[in-house]
């Protein structure tokens, strides 16, 4: 069983079914050189994280007298290795929906199958995929309202079901101890950071609906993490809730629609607009706007503390990404991929299709039914959710003194501007 972002050993899918194989199932993870080689950050705490999940495994592993094999390279040259020194039957894992994920799978199902093996691939990270949610006239949806109906209506408990892979943990294969590879070994080093726990927070999900909007409180799961690597299922959340919290459901929702949407739309994974009319626009993509971008200081409050939280921590509260990429696409007129791969680069959480989704919905190029003329004003949205300003005055401690940088931009010049850019590219066609 090949892990990758589902590091664990309950209810996960792909992992089910290589146990009901009839076959000794050897646990595999491979840190892919191919992935690794992109990341800057030398001590990326995302590598980190997938390091110390890894290590609980061979600990969880351990008493059923198995360990997982953790190799370090591209997953061809692996796959190369372990045919000759295995006779592999079969190959499972699940589903991956990202473009380069889609392409070397196909490339690992050949090289199997030309050696007498196969590979095979579940659904895991999703409660819906694909073509499982579709209109009518099955099409894909490409406004999530209608999507969230009608992926409401098809849910059952059969899709919230746990997999009951405790019952056939005796069928891994029997191992004393496989060696890891170091992390500087693979030129990472250990993190600072500090990691969310995966427990599933209850009291955070039952004030979801009132809370999750204000950044200074912690009124959101901080699960975001756990649901991007695997190491919580999909399954539980959903579960808990339908229980308890609709809001925080719908939440959820956004991740398969996002995934679907990616499914269906793959031009998004090569940089282009989902609405292609958008790619009309003329960005002025100053370097010294983007830095300072970057950087936290823009001179509006709202907009700085979030970019220092993310640049601190890994993390920024969902209200403040809204805010935050709102103001690099409408306000500095930056193109919203340089903001999508400044993200991919520092969230914790990232997931190309959610991050793709949310900095294309905050350009008005995305799948969303809103026009591109919303533009929010970081003021009024600081009066509505840190009208105390102790989300601001906790990233920006230098705020009421004459150090606090100038705003970059004025509002209302930025406002006019931008409808203008956006008039003249979209009625250009």
């Amino acid at each position: 069983f090949w892990f990758r972002r589902d590091l664990r050993l309950d209810d996960n899918a792909g992992l089910y079914h290589a146990l009901k194989s009839g076959h000794k199932v050897l646990p595999l993870f491979i840190f892919d050189s191919e992935i690794l080689g992109k990341l800057e950050i030398k001590n990326d705490a995302r590598v980190d994280f997938i390091y110390q999940q890894i290590a609980k495994l061979k600990q969880k592993l351990k008493s059923h007298e198995t360990d997982i094999l953790v190799e370090f390279g591209k997953p061809e040259d692996v796959f190369k290795k372990l045919i000759s020194q295995f006779s592999i039957v079969e190959v499972y894992t699940n589903h991956d929906y990202e473009g380069y994920g889609n392409k070397r799978d196909l490339e690992i199902k050949q090289l199997l199958n030309n050696n007498g093996s196969a590979l095979y691939t579940f659904k895991d990270q999703c409660i819906f995929e694909k073509n499982e949610v579709l209109s009518n006239a099955n099409t894909p949806y490409t406004i999530f309202t209608p999507y969230s109906r009608k992926w409401k209506e098809k849910l059952n408990a059969f899709y919230l079901k746990s997999y009951p892979n405790s019952k056939y943990y005796s069928n891994f294969l029997k191992i004393e101890y496989l060696p890891i590879p170091m992390l500087k070994d693979m030129g990472f080093e250990k993190s600072a950071t500090k990691f969310p726990s995966d427990n599933l927070p209850l009291d955070i999900v039952e004030k979801y609906q009132e809370q999750r909007n204000f950044p200074a409180i912690k009124g959101t799961t901080h699960l975001g993490l756990h649901l991007r690597f695997g190491t919580i299922s999909i399954r539980k959340c959903a579960r808990m809730a339908l229980k308890t919290s609709e809001t925080w459901l719908n939440e959820l929702i956004w991740r398969d629609f996002y995934m679907s949407i990616l499914f269906h739309f793959p031009q998004i994974s090569e940089g282009k607009a989902f609405k292609r009319e958008y790619d009309r626009i003329e960005w002025r993509n100053n370097p010294a706007e983007f830095e300072k971008w970057c950087q936290g200081q823009t001179g509006y409050p709202i907009v700085d503390a979030g970019m220092r939280e993310l640049n601190a921590t890994g993390f920024m509260h969902n209200r403040v990404r809204m805010i935050v990429a709102s103001f690099l696409t409408k306000h500095l007129l930056i193109d919203w991929r340089w903001g999508e791969a400044y993200f991919a680069k520092q969230l914790l959480d990232f997931d190309f299709a959610a991050n793709n989704g949310g900095w294309q919905w905050a350009a008005g190029s995305g799948c969303d039914a809103a026009p591109y003329f919303r533009i929010f004003n970081p003021r009024l949205q600081t009066e509505k959710f840190d009208k105390n300003l102790e989300y601001i005055k906790k990233w920006i401690p230098e705020l009421n003194s004459f150090e606090y940088s100038p705003p970059i931009v004025d509002h209302d010049f930025a406002r006019k501007r931008v409808l203008d850019v956006y008039k003249k590219a979209l009625s250009s066609g």
